[in-house]
């Protein structure tokens, strides 16, 4: 039986790509890069980084970045091609086997039903399968219409046999990953790949998230038994409502071993604005890494609430704010852009 271990577990690795695709940011693209060779310095010292670099060029910009933080050591670039950078995403879930081996299951990749040109991210788990010489399992639909479309920012484990996801990511049809998949036939998908018994099904994400409804924006495990859950309290902001939906949903759920959840919660940001439309800022896009917990931050008094909130989860790793606000204009923040290869 698979196992998806929970994401506080030891890493191998940290993936990432390095931004390239002036589009996912447009009119912001310029700082991008440095918020990456900011990550990548934060995570060397407890994990080795790996990052996908789209063309030499690209290679080249990721170097001088890189030098320019004095980020050393456990940092390795390939040249790869990329659509874009999100590889929480496009990148492979890492499950250990009954026998203790990591593999890479490797899901369908269709850019969030949104973009045509994503082949070279689709390709991605092929690629990484290769570079890390772990075995690579491609999950099917059972009606023979090709591989299971997923992306890792929709679900969250407690690397217990307990999932988070909502429904309106998998459910509600906006952006029908599966057309004629149902709720028992992820609960399936779930049990046997990911070895996930227990799905929790939350309701809605957040507002302005384009994915809608990826869990890690919105509810995260840090321990087995608990949960944070983004809620705002503000009645006249539309993520209330939703929040307070979700707050019910894990209140009244239990996880695989039949106990009840802990729930813990983390401010919403004031509402971040680009070009008249709202962006998915949230304190829930953090990453969990071997040394550190990455905590998206966004010029905000809440900034120092949701640090404090999680440095008391976290009491043995270092909680660091990474600045966001120009990250959040690509719709994803910490945890989109990251994929763990577990150890």
């Amino acid at each position: 039986m698979p196992r998806f271990p929970a994401e506080w577990e030891p890493h191998a690795a940290t993936w990432i790509a390095w931004p390239h695709h002036e589009p996912d940011w447009p009119g912001k693209f310029e700082p991008i890069p440095w918020v990456y060779a900011e990550i990548a310095r934060v995570l060397a010292p407890s994990e080795q980084v790996e990052i996908v670099c789209h063309d030499e060029s690209v290679l080249e910009d990721a170097e001088a970045c890189l030098a320019a933080h004095h980020v050393s050591g456990r940092v390795r670039l390939h040249h790869r091609p990329t659509d874009r950078v999100w590889l929480r995403d496009s990148a492979p879930t890492g499950v250990i086997r009954g026998d203790g081996a990591v593999v890479w299951c490797s899901w369908g990749f269709n850019a969030w039903a949104k973009y045509d040109n994503f082949a070279a991210d689709a390709a991605l788990g092929e690629f990484i399968a290769g570079v890390t010489a772990l075995p690579r399992r491609v999950p099917m639909r059972l009606d023979g219409r090709g591989p299971v479309v997923l992306e890792g920012g929709g679900i969250d484990t407690d690397g217990r046999g307990t999932l988070l996801v909502t429904e309106e990511w998998l459910l509600s049809g906006v952006q029908d990953r599966n057309p004629g998949l149902v709720r028992a036939d992820y609960e399936r998908i779930f049990a046997e790949e990911l070895g996930c018994g227990t799905t929790i099904w939350l309701g809605e994400g957040c507002v302005g998230d384009d994915t809608h409804g990826h869990v890690d924006d919105i509810a995260r495990f840090v321990a087995p038994g608990v949960v944070v859950l983004a809620h705002e309290p503000d009645p006249s902001d539309e993520n209330h409502r939703r929040s307070l939906d979700n707050l019910r949903r894990l209140r009244d759920a239990r996880d695989a071993r039949g106990e009840p959840l802990r729930v813990v919660t983390l401010p919403f940001p004031r509402p971040v604005w680009m070009d008249g439309q709202r962006l998915p800022a949230s304190y829930a896009n953090f990453y969990i890494a071997n040394g550190a917990v990455l905590v998206p931050t966004f010029n905000d008094a809440n900034d120092r609430v949701a640090l404090n909130v999680l440095a008391e989860l976290f009491p043995e790793r270092s909680v660091v704010g990474i600045h966001a606000v120009d990250l959040v204009w690509g719709f994803g923040t910490l945890h989109c852009l990251t994929q763990q290869q577990p150890a």
